[in-house]
């Protein structure tokens, strides 16, 4: 018999992946008989799903768990569980360091879970299940997501490219991806719950391949899917984006003209060492066939500053990249060393003063970049995707175009989160524009 009246609360720390991993956690756990406690301090099980891809991440989770033993002197029969990529890699440390741990759950072993929970009510040692798997894709288990306007839809888990700075394939496995079928079903069941905008997720989305059906053949039919109004996708790998799959964006209309495009670093050499398996010219070249292609894209990126050896000259490279390809928005970072990686070993490394300098010169120049390309769009006519209220004004909303960029406009009557209306921009500041809506010539918004 299902119990009611445990309650659960999963904190989610890291990418978009490991939020699409908690609502398949949550599933698992309402069909348990769980239900969603209101806070973290009174639920019976309390799961924190971790991030490992850099020591910031790891150190604030670290700290969450300190909350969380606190939490359990004051209601010792609460079951805490660590879940995602530190479990994966830092197992041997969280049991011995944190023995108030009862489940650790790596990133394949979520299904697992109603049992490790029988199993630790009739034995209180703590659970462990880190295996990684081959074949594990969560094919048939539709996630428990909450009322909102986009829907993150994982369509492969793993990763095969084996990047030196980078500890996913040891947390996550090697690549497998989920049926073609899998993922329309989830999809429709998504548009079936109100869901408009659908993020196709994966650690290399691009190099989804089940059977003989390949990314390009997924996004054409999932952008067949009726109801869906806007089709994003995250992260694609440079090497494997091509041709066909730029032409599938520009054929149809409801999948965004907006691609992110992880750069790391602007040096030949610098990602020869990252094994990142692609050169600048072939990236700039890719950036100007997207553009070429589809001429309003929005292209975003990731990068590093201050992997090791990396000398001032090839830093200065980067900027150099960064001003050829202009990219519309960045998320920047500092090389943050990772055990288990081959960077690790790399002896020849940059001082914390070094790579702060270098990480305030990139962001520097992205935000001129970023300006840049926004005051193109004054004047426009751009379909918005009404996501929310804007946090300065109740009377304002909050929404995105196709090619990502966030613009706010006065509300009007009859509008609605999750309308899509035209608006005109009339100002761009700093990473927003300004808008207002258009109006037809019998005074009804369109």
């Amino acid at each position: 018999m299902l119990n009611q009246t445990k309650t659960y609360f999963i904190e989610t720390y890291g990418c978009q992946m490991n939020v699409a991993d908690s609502e398949i956690v949550e599933t698992l756990l309402i069909d348990k008989g769980y239900k969603k406690s209101l806070s973290a301090d009174v639920a019976d099980a309390l799961f924190i799903n971790t991030c490992a891809i850099r020591d910031h991440a790891e150190v604030k989770v670290h700290s969450r768990l300190g909350n969380y033993f606190a939490f359990k002197q004051k209601k010792p029969g609460m079951i805490i569980g660590v879940l995602g990529c530190m479990a994966q890699s830092l197992k041997e440390d969280i049991l011995e360091n944190k023995p108030y741990v009862d489940i650790v759950l790596g990133p394949d072993s979520y299904r697992n879970l109603p049992s490790l929970l029988d199993r630790y009510n009739e034995d209180k040692t703590s659970k462990v299940d880190t295996l990684l798997s081959r074949h594990e894709v969560y094919d048939d288990l539709f996630p428990s997501r909450k009322i909102g306007i986009n829907a993150w839809v994982s369509i492969m888990r793993g990763c095969d490219k084996f990047c030196t700075f980078c500890i996913v394939p040891f947390t996550r496995g090697r690549e497998r991806s989920r049926s073609l079928n899998g993922v329309i079903s989830e999809v429709e069941n998504a548009v079936d719950q109100g869901f408009v905008e659908i993020t196709l997720l994966g650690q290399n989305v691009n190099s989804y391949k089940h059977n003989n059906d390949g990314f390009s053949k997924l996004l054409k039919k999932v952008s067949s899917v009726k109801g869906v109004e806007r089709i994003r996708y995250t992260s694609p790998h440079p090497k494997d984006i091509n041709t066909e799959l730029i032409k599938v964006m520009r054929d149809s209309n409801n999948i965004c003209n907006y691609i992110h495009l992880p750069l790391q670093a602007g040096s030949n050499r610098i990602l020869k060492r990252m094994n990142r398996t692609y050169t600048r010219e072939h990236f700039i070249s890719l950036a100007k066939e997207i553009k070429s292609i589809i001429p309003n894209c929005g292209i975003s990126t990731d990068i590093i500053v201050g992997f090791p050896g990396e000398t001032e000259k090839e830093f200065n490279e980067t900027l150099d990249l960064m001003n050829t390809v202009r990219f519309d928005s960045a998320f920047t970072f500092k090389y943050s060393e990772r055990r288990g990686t081959k960077a690790i070993e790399y002896e020849d490394k940059l001082t914390e003063e070094e790579k702060q300098s270098r990480l305030e010169k990139v962001i520097a120049l992205q935000k001129i970049h970023t300006l840049q390309n926004n005051k193109k769009y004054v004047g426009r006519i751009e379909k918005v995707l009404i996501e929310k209220t804007s946090k300065r004004s109740e009377d304002h909303w909050a929404g995105r175009t196709d090619s990502n960029k966030w613009v706010i406009f006065e509300k009007n009557k009859g509008e609605s989160i999750k309308n899509t209306v035209s608006v005109q921009i009339f100002e761009a500041k700093g990473l927003v524009l300004k808008g207002k809506r258009i109006i037809n010539e019998v005074g009804m918004a369109v």
